[in-house]
């Protein structure tokens, strides 16, 4: 294909205090890998850079994974705002450059990896705003954004969440359905991660 290369940022949102979990998610382990370095893994093959949003626990987290050198980490000041300020700290930090965003929370470790392929390809190929995958007629994560979105996005006050401004954009979304219950299955307490081992 002709033309620049369209480049895409990805975003893992990792600040959560993971209350109901116990401990902290992103080093819970899937696979033999922490869920952070699987996500990690999942988004590199696309995303330059791979920024992953930290809170509290940010040092243990960065000393917890083996592919700490192949991101950037941002720090959530307040993480207890919640995802969404997680989410703003992150596209704060995508570069000016960038046409798309990709973001997951890192709740999400079994996603596949052809589910990203999909989802970046579909978003290549058309004029969509939104790219989200779809799963049996269930919409999950990750979702990828044009930048022109980001704008919205860091104004969005608190206790707002990203869908308010995504559901703007239904017309201009274009949903992948893919073959990946990875993308609905939200491990956030033990008895999810039960369920997912």
């Amino acid at each position: 294909p002709g033309g620049l290369e369209m480049r895409i940022a990805g975003l893992i949102l990792a600040a959560g205090a993971s209350r109901r979990m116990g401990r902290p998610k992103p080093l819970v382990e899937f696979d033999g890998e922490t869920f952070l370095d699987r996500l990690i893994s999942l988004l590199k093959p696309h995303c330059d850079p791979v920024l992953v949003v930290v809170g509290e626990s940010a040092d243990a987290v960065a000393s917890g994974i083996r592919r700490a050198s192949e991101v950037r980490f941002v720090r959530n000041p307040e993480p207890e705002q919640g995802q969404l300020s997680s989410l703003q700290c992150g596209l704060r930090e995508v570069p000016g450059d960038r046409q798309g965003v990709i973001f997951t929370p890192v709740d999400f470790p079994a996603v596949r990896p052809a589910t990203v392929a999909a989802l970046v390809e579909g978003f290549r190929a058309g004029d969509a705003l939104v790219a989200a995958p779809t799963c049996a007629g269930r919409h999950g994560h990750p979702v990828l954004i044009h930048r022109s979105l980001i704008g919205e996005l860091l104004d969005l006050p608190a206790g707002a969440t990203a869908r308010d401004v995504l559901r703007r954009y239904v017309a201009r979304t274009r949903y992948i359905e893919v073959p990946d219950e990875g993308i609905l299955r939200d491990i956030d307490d033990p008895a999810a991660y039960a369920r997912l081992l």
